[in-house]
C-alpha cells in the first residue's frame, strides 16, 4: 500500500526497443514515404500513494505503432478528481512535477497526440499525510498492577500448555507430528505445502532436516496440501512411510494416499520412490480429510470427507458406492505391492465400495486409536451449527448429512436416526467453528487426566477433555483456553500429548507450576476504570482509536490498551502491534450513547490470550462478567455478548490476536487531555514502542468507509481487512484461498471471479466477486443477508448499510481483476 517516501517519486514503464527498429522509426519525425500510424499507446503509470509533503514526477510511456512517439508528439494533463486542485510544474510537459494540497485519491488524465492520432489514460493517486507533530501524552502511564493481566486466566484444571522445544524454528504451516513406532529419539513434522521435517526430540533442539518434500506434487491452499503421515508397522525393517497428500494431475484435483521408500544412505525418504496406491477424485476443493493412521490391527485407516462444497450438495455421505464421507480401511500387508480389502470390512461382500469401514461423515479432522483398549476416537466437522466427536465401530453410519451432531440437518427439517450412531459429544458454534481431534490420555504426568479423550478447536483454541457422566455417556469439561489455531494433537512414546498451531509452534500439556490469578467479576474491581466512575477509563490506561472501524450493529466504542511497568509493544513484519505478557486491551461499547458491554482482552503469561465478557446493569452503575454467550434485546435490536470461546474465533492467532492496533489504523490522530496528536508519534515519543519508527511505518494509512476524500477502493479494501481479514487470510480459519489483507493485491485475494466454495445464494455461475456487477457478486450479498450465509457469520445481526453502499461503489467500477479501483 505503502512506499519508502522520497521528495520527487518516479516510475516508468520500460520498453525494449531494438536498434534496428529504432532506427528503422526514425526519419525526421515521420516524414517522408513511410505509412501513416494507426495506433497509438498510452500508459500514464500504475496507481501511486505518496505522503505529503512529496510531490510525483510520472514518466509515461507513449508509443506508436510499437515504437517511440515522434518529435511532434504534444502532451496535456489535466485532473479529473480530487478533494483539493493540483499544481502541474508544465501541464504541457511529458514528465511534470505535480504537487498535492491535500489528503485523499486524485484522479490526473494523461492526454497525448501524435501523427494525427489522439489518446488519453488515467493515473490514480492516494495521498496520505505522514505521521508527524508533538507527543499527546509527556510519559507512560504508571501501570504497577493496577490494569495488569493475571498469570493465568482462572482456570482449576492444574494443566498448561508449555513449549518444549522453545529454540525450534517455526514449522508452519504444521498440521502434524509424528514419532516411529517404538522409536521416542526423533519427531517428523507434517508442513502442509508438502515437506515433512525431521528434528531431535531434546529440549535444545535448535535445528532440523528434510526428511523429504514433495511440494512438487502437492496441491497446497485452503484444506489442500500434504495433509496425513503415517510409518509402516515394520518401517525398522522396510523403510516404508505412506503420505496423504492433495494433487492435481490434468487440472483435476484428487486425493492420493502413497508410498515412499527410505534411503538408507541419506536416511531421508526417496520423492522418486513413490507407488501411488489409491487415488479419489475431489469435486470441490474442500473438506478432503486427509488423516492416515494403521490400526492395532495392523490395517491402514483412511479419512475422507464428504468432497467439500456446503451441505453435501453430491448426497456423498450417505452414499456408499464412493469413497467420501468415509473412513477406509485396507490391508498393505508388507507394504511391497498395492493393496488388499479385509475380509471383515462391512462391504466386501456387497453393498457399498469394499474399502469402507464406516461413512457418513461431513470432515473428519484428526481421529487416533486409544491406545490401552483400541477404540477409535474421531472429531468431525460441522456445518454451521454443530461439531461432534465419535466412536468408531465397524459398519457404523455417522448420520451426514441427515442430521448434524445430535441435529436434524436442515435444522428445519424431520430426519429419522433410526440405523445411524450419534455422537458421544457434540458443541455448538458458540464455543468454537472446526473440531480438531485429539487422544484419549494415557500418559503417566497428569493423572487427572488419565482416560479422557481430549479435543480442541481449531477457531477457538479451546481443549476439552470428555469425562464418563455414569450413565453411559460423556460431558465435556474445559481444560483450557488457549489462544492457538490448534490443527492436530501429538502423542509421544510415553502416551504425552502435544497440540501443534498451524502458524508452525508446538505445545506440551504439562501440569501447571507457577502463576495464578483470578479475573474480577465486576469491572469495577479491576484498576482500568476511575474508581467510583467505571465509565471513565483510568490513568493507568492509553486511549486510542482506529481508522478503519469494525462493525458492531451500530454501537460506539471507546477503546485503550494497558501495558504493564517495563513492557513495550514491538512491530510484526506486516505493521501489527505485539503485545507483551500481562497487556490488557479494552472497548466501551454504546447503543444509543448508553453503556451496553465491556470487552477485555488479556495476553495472559501462562495461558496466553483470553477474551471477557462484561454486561453493564441498568443503573449503568457497574457490569458483570459473564461465563457464557447472551443474546439481549435492545431497543429495536438484539446485542449479543460473546464468549469467551466466540472472542477468540474473530481474535485468531493468524492475525495477531489483538485486532485494531497495528499501524494503518493507529496512524491519525487522537483527542489527548492536553492536545490533539498522532498516535504513532505519541508512542514513540513516551517509549512505549521498542523500536523507532521508519519513515514506511509513518506513511501507512488505512482509510475509514465514510472518509470521502478517498475512493471507494481504499475504503473498501480498508473495511475488509478490519472485518473479514482476521480469518480470511493464508492460514487464517475462513476457509479457500481468500486473502482480505489490506497488502494483498485485488488478484492475490482471491475473490475476483472466483466461485464460492459453498453456497450460490441463487445466483447462476456465482462468483465472490464480478467486476462491474455488485449484484451478482457474492461478497455484496453474504454482507446483505442474514442468516447461516451472513458475513460475518457471528458477532453481528444488522447489516452495515454504509459498508454495503460503499463495496458497491468499488465493485461497479472495477473493470477488470487486474484493475486496483
Amino acid at each position: 500500500m505503502s512506499t519508502m517516501p522520497v521528495h520527487n517519486e518516479r516510475f516508468a514503464l520500460v520498453v525494449l526497443i531494438s536498434v534496428l527498429g529504432w532506427i528503422g522509426g526514425c526519419g525526421g519525425g515521420g516524414g517522408g514515404d513511410s505509412a501513416p500510424a494507426t495506433g497509438l499507446q498510452v500508459d500514464a503509470g500504475t496507481a501511486r500513494t505518496l505522503s505529503l509533503p512529496d510531490t510525483l514526477t510520472p514518466n509515461p510511456s507513449v508509443l506508436v505503432d510499437g515504437m517511440p512517439p515522434s518529435n511532434q508528439v504534444s502532451y496535456a494533463w489535466s485532473q479529473l478528481g480530487g478533494p483539493a486542485t493540483v499544481g502541474f510544474s508544465d501541464p504541457s510537459a511529458a514528465s511534470p512535477e505535480i504537487g498535492f494540497p491535500a489528503n485523499g485519491s486524485y484522479r490526473l488524465m494523461l492526454e497525448v497526440s501524435d501523427q494525427g492520432l489522439s489518446e488519453s489514460d488515467l493515473l490514480r493517486v492516494t495521498v496520505n499525510t505522514r505521521a508527524a507533530g508533538p507527543s499527546g501524552l509527556t510519559a507512560l502511564p504508571i501501570n504497577q498492577d493496577q490494569c495488569v493481566a493475571p498469570a493465568d486466566a482462572g482456570t482449576a484444571t492444574g494443566i498448561q500448555l508449555s513449549t518444549p522445544y522453545p529454540s525450534l524454528p517455526s514449522l508452519g504451516p504444521l498440521v502434524g507430528l509424528f514419532q516411529v513406532p517404538g522409536d521416542n529419539s526423533l519427531w517428523y513434522a507434517l508442513r502442509q505445502t508438502g515437506q515433512v521435517i525431521r528434528f531431535d526430540n531434546d529440549p535444545g533442539v535448535s535445528n532440523t532436516q528434510t526428511f523429504i518434500d514433495i511440494s512438487d506434487r502437492v496441491d497446497y491452499g485452503g484444506e489442500k496440501g500434504l495433509l496425513g503421515m503415517a510409518f509402516h508397522p515394520d518401517y525398522a525393517d522396510n523403510g516404508f512411510v505412506y503420505l496423504s497428500y492433495t494433487a492435481s494431475p490434468a487440472g483435476g484435483l484428487e486425493s492420493r494416499i502413497s508410498r515412499f521408500t527410505l534411503d538408507s544412505a541419506t536416511q531421508t525418504l526417496d520423492p522418486g520412490s513413490e507407488q501411488i496406491l489409491l487415488t479419489v477424485s475431489q469435486p470441490y476443493s474442500n473438506h478432503n480429510g486427509g488423516h492416515i493412521a494403521f490400526g492395532p490391527d495392523g490395517l491402514l485407516y483412511i479419512g475422507l470427507g464428504d468432497g467439500g462444497s456446503g451441505g453435501d450438495p453430491l448426497g456423498h455421505g450417505q452414499n456408499t458406492a464412493t469413497l467420501l464421507g468415509s473412513l477406509l480401511r485396507i490391508d498393505v500387508g508388507d507394504g511391497l505391492g498395492g493393496y488388499t480389502i479385509p475380509a471383515d470390512n462391512p462391504f466386501v461382500s456387497g453393498g457399498g465400495a469394499a474399502e469402507i469401514y464406516a461413512y457418513g461423515l461431513r470432515n473428519p479432522w484428526r481421529w487416533s486409536f486409544d491406545r490401552q483398549v483400541g477404540d477409535l476416537w474421531l472429531g468431525d466437522v460441522g456445518q454451521n451449527a454443530y461439531e461432534e466427536v465419535d466412536i468408531i465401530s465397524r459398519g457404523g453410519n455417522y448420520g451426514w448429512n441427515l442430521m448434524e451432531g445430535n441435529q436434524c440437518y436442515p435444522a428445519s427439517a424431520n430426519c429419522d436416526s433410526t440405523g445411524l450412531t450419534l455422537p458421544v459429544a457434540e458443541y455448538d458454534h458458540s464455543q468454537g467453528i472446526s473440531i480438531t481431534g485429539g487422544y484419549v490420555y494415557r500418559g503417566n504426568a497428569l493423572n487427572q487426566l488419565a482416560g479422557r479423550y481430549l479435543f480442541s478447536d481449531y477457531g477457538s483454541g479451546v481443549i476439552w477433555g470428555l469425562v464418563d457422566d455414569g450413565s453411559g455417556g460423556y460431558r465435556a469439561e474445559e481444560l483450557l483456553d488457549s489462544d492457538l489455531n490448534i490443527v492436530s494433537f501429538a502423542e509421544d512414546q510415553s502416551g504425552e500429548l502435544y497440540v501443534l498451531h498451524l502458524g508452525g509452534s508446538i505445545h506440551k500439556l504439562t501440569a501447571v507450576t507457577s502463576g495464578s490469578g483470578a479475573v474480577p467479576t465486576l469491572l469495577s474491581a479491576w484498576g482500568c476504570f476511575q474508581p467510583g466512575d467505571v465509565e471513565r477509563f483510568s490513568d493507568n490506561v492509553i486511549p486510542y482509536n482506529i481508522n478503519a472501524l469494525l462493525w458492531s450493529d451500530f454501537a460506539d466504542k471507546e477503546r485503550f490498551m494497558a501495558l504493564p511497568d517495563g513492557g513495550t509493544i514491538s512491530i510484526d513484519a506486516e505493521g501489527r502491534f505485539v503485545f507483551p505478557p500481562g497487556s490488557v486491551l479494552g472497548k466501551h461499547f454504546r447503543l444509543d450513547g448508553e453503556l451496553i458491554e465491556t470487552r477485555l482482552l488479556m495476553r495472559h503469561a501462562n495461558s496466553g490470550w483470553r477474551g471477557y465478557s462484561y454486561e453493564w446493569n441498568d443503573t449503568l452503575t457497574d457490569a458483570v462478567l459473564l461465563d457464557s454467550a447472551k443474546d439481549k434485546a435492545f431497543a429495536n435490536q438484539t446485542w449479543h455478548y460473546p464468549s469467551s470461546a466466540e472472542c477468540l474465533l474473530c481474535h485468531t492467532g493468524i492475525a495477531g490476536v489483538a485486532l485494531g492496533p497495528e499501524l494503518g489504523q493507529l496512524n491519525r490522530d487522537f483527542p489527548y487531555p492536553a492536545q490533539s496528536a498522532n498516535q504513532l508519534i505519541t508512542y514513540e515519543a513516551i517509549g512505549l514502542l521498542a523500536d523507532p519508527l521508519s519513515d514506511t511505518q509513518k506513511s501507512t494509512v488505512f482509510y475509514a468507509i465514510d472518509d470521502t476524500a478517498y475512493a471507494a477502493e481504499r475504503r473498501a479494501r480498508s473495511y475488509l481487512h478490519s472485518n473479514c481479514a482476521m480469518c480470511h487470510q493464508p492460514g487464517g480459519t475462513g476457509g479457500g484461498d481468500l486473502d482480505m489483507r489490506m497488502s494483498a493485491s485485488l488478484a492475490a485475494t482471491g475473490l475476483c471471479n472466483q466461485a464460492p466454495l459453498t453456497g450460490d445464494l441463487g445466483l447462476n455461475n456465482p462468483v465472490l466477486l464480478k467486476p462491474g456487477d455488485p449484484d451478482n457478486s457474492i461478497l455484496v450479498l453474504r454482507m446483505e443477508t442474514m442468516g447461516e450465509t451472513r458475513m460475518p457469520p457471528l458477532g453481528s445481526g444488522e447489516v452495515d448499510t454504509q459498508a454495503v453502499a460503499v463495496i458497491r461503489e468499488w465493485i461497479s467500477g472495477l473493470l477488470s481483476c487486474d484493475a486496483e479501483d
